[in-house]
């Protein structure tokens, strides 16, 4: 099956109502990188990682884009085994993107749900949060309430971790 491009990601906003907002702009590939471009933006600005765990389970954390994620911490938390980055080729097999174009949005091409999903709490307050359009030369905006009723509609209930008090009691 063919991944889902921008547009399609657009069209299926459209058709659930979720009011978007994408700005334009050159490819950022880490978050450190496009800090003009973020300055432009409200909102919540996101770091994503696909991870897999020693049992080769799939998971993507989104993530407030200066949060720390410790992984040691954070696997038994969500319930995983011992977490490390997934490879370019598993991250374009389940999610259709490639690295530094990770983004919750490509959660679209997993209707299966293989890939697990862990969403920061930091990030759930704000609004609005920003996603990669399953591309890095974009960034496309959308409300809190958007956000979650784009997961409604894919059917995902999403894991609420406070990745900041995990990282706080070390």
């Amino acid at each position: 099956m063919p991944h889902a491009t921008r547009q399609v990601l657009f069209a299926f906003l459209d058709a659930h109502g979720i009011a978007h907002r994408t700005h334009e702009h050159p490819p950022v590939f880490r978050v450190e990188d496009g800090a003009e471009i973020k300055a432009a933006l409200p909102g919540g600005h996101t770091k994503n990682l696909f991870l897999k765990d020693a049992k080769g389970q799939l998971w993507l954390i989104s993530a407030l884009g200066d949060t720390r994620i410790d992984l040691k911490r954070a696997a038994p938390v969500i319930g995983s085994a011992k977490l490390s980055f997934g490879s370019e080729t598993r991250l374009y097999e389940a999610l259709g993107v490639r690295p530094g174009s990770v983004t919750a949005f490509a959660l679209l091409n997993d209707p299966e749900h293989s890939v697990r999903f862990v969403l920061d709490a930091a990030l759930m307050r704000t609004d609005p949060v920003n996603f990669h359009p399953l591309s890095n030369d974009a960034t496309t905006a959308v409300s809190r309430d958007g956000f979650l009723a784009f997961l409604k509609a894919l059917g995902r209930e999403p894991r609420v971790v406070d990745f900041a008090a995990l990282a706080s009691e070390s």
